[in-house]
């Protein structure tokens, strides 16, 4: 198990961050000091949630399609330099 000294400043995909577990995961990560991105199709909870979140970063990102998932990883490591923590689920195409 990771400590809240090895999650300190590390940047964290979450998808399904809308709600329900996501939500819940993403908002312990914050607490425990990680830098969470927010992945999740309905965009406007997201910016709710990023706005409790200090640091969170939004991202609408439908994951059964392969190209948004691949956009949402570019767009992270665009803007923190590395991605060394994803936590969610990614499905494959329905």
């Amino acid at each position: 198990m990771l400590t809240v000294m090895e999650l300190s400043g590390k940047v964290v995909i979450v998808t399904g961050a809308s709600s329900g577990i996501g939500e819940a995961t993403a908002r312990l990560l914050h607490r425990l000091g990680a830098v969470p991105v927010l992945a999740a199709r309905r965009l406007e909870r997201l910016d709710a949630l990023a706005r409790e979140l200090d640091g969170a970063r939004p991202l609408a990102v439908d994951m059964r399609q392969p190209e948004q998932v691949r956009a949402m990883v570019e767009t992270t490591v665009e803007r923190f330099g590395r991605v060394p923590i994803c936590a969610g689920k990614v499905e494959g195409p329905s």
